[in-house]
């Protein structure tokens, strides 16, 4: 894709490391269109892999407190921090209705960070659309830690585990978190399990079910066991612990192969999901598409085609096995 003046000159400035570059590529691509991908197209090739740790779990749980207490544990052992925290969007403006700047305002200032709030924008995986791309431009600033966290949509935030190398699961012993976690899927995606408000009297009690579960699941001979640790962000007690527990992760990722092949599957998983997009934008506008639909949903609404006949009508549209290649 050819790269007109403009976006050259922000790739330059990018390369020389000015913040303002950072965040004007953040915008244009969580705006989107042919911009994005020529700002993409620049910076992705100086992206080197950066460690993504997210965190999930429902609302309230203290997830903004977690991330604020290891951006500066992991700054004091000399990393270089980038902060995605994908916040719900507003109904008017469709931005983020919490700003980065108002929830972590005293690691603002540190040059070591720099923190970005992207608006969910009706995603219902707990994270933006343009998470990924966004982890990478922070990556490709130098950026080799990359904390994101979700929005809080309780049992809809498995998408994380498609962007993220670690996964932080954070819970509260109140509200029965323990058993919305199992629900939501959220014990098979999870690296470390957190029990926030550890002060509460049902802390340990809730700690243990998460454990007894966990028992449960099957893990490979050399494979990583989630732990569950035991916290309150509000007291910062147990955060050291936690972060060490992360380091750990980090670790046996490297040493047994998975961090290589876990940027394998993110990207297998962006190549996906972008495809699908683009084929869904095309389809969206093809008037022969649009021409059946509507010609065929008096049938459907009558029931004298079930939906799945017309789909295969549709699919007779858009033949993408016969391409080259195709099998």
């Amino acid at each position: 894709m050819e790269r007109n003046a403009a976006v050259e000159e922000l790739l330059e400035r990018f390369a020389a490391g000015k913040t303002a570059a950072l965040a004007r590529a953040i915008s244009i691509i969580e705006n989107g269109g042919a911009g994005a991908e020529a700002v993409m197209d620049g910076i992705y090739p100086r992206a080197s892999g950066a460690w993504r740790v997210g965190f999930t779990g429902p609302p309230g749980a203290g997830k903004s407190t977690l991330v604020n207490l290891m951006t500066r544990i992991f700054r004091a052992r000399e990393r270089q921090i980038g902060v995605i925290a994908v916040d719900p969007s507003s109904p008017f403006s469709g931005g983020a209705l919490l700003g980065d700047r108002v929830r972590m305002q005293d690691l603002a200032i540190d040059p070591g960070v720099y923190v970005r709030s992207l608006a969910s924008r009706g995603s219902l995986g707990g994270i933006s659309n343009c998470t990924d791309e966004a982890a990478d431009v922070l990556d490709a600033f130098g950026k080799d830690l990359v904390l994101i966290e979700t929005v809080g949509v309780g049992q809809s935030e498995l998408e994380i585990a498609e962007t993220a190398h670690t996964v932080v699961v954070v819970l509260v012993p109140e509200s029965g978190d323990g058993i919305q976690a199992m629900k939501a899927g959220l014990m098979e995606i999870g690296d470390v399990f957190v029990m926030n408000k550890a002060d509460h009297s049902d802390a340990e009690i809730a700690a243990r079910e998460i454990e007894t579960a966990l028992r449960l699941k099957t893990v490979p001979g050399g494979g990583w066991r989630p732990p569950v640790l035991l916290a309150s962000a509000r007291e910062e007690r147990g955060i050291v612990e936690i972060a060490d527990t992360l380091e750990k992760h980090r670790r046996w990722l490297g040493e047994s192969g998975r961090f290589a092949a876990k940027r394998r599957e993110i990207l297998f998983a962006r190549v996906r999901n972008a495809l699908m997009d683009r084929i869904t934008r095309r389809l969206d506008r093809a008037a022969a598409v649009r021409r059946l639909v509507e010609e065929k949903m008096d049938e459907v609404y009558s029931g004298r085609m079930s939906p799945y006949r017309l789909v295969r009508q549709l699919e007779g549209l858009v033949r993408i096995d016969d391409a080259p290649g195709g099998s």
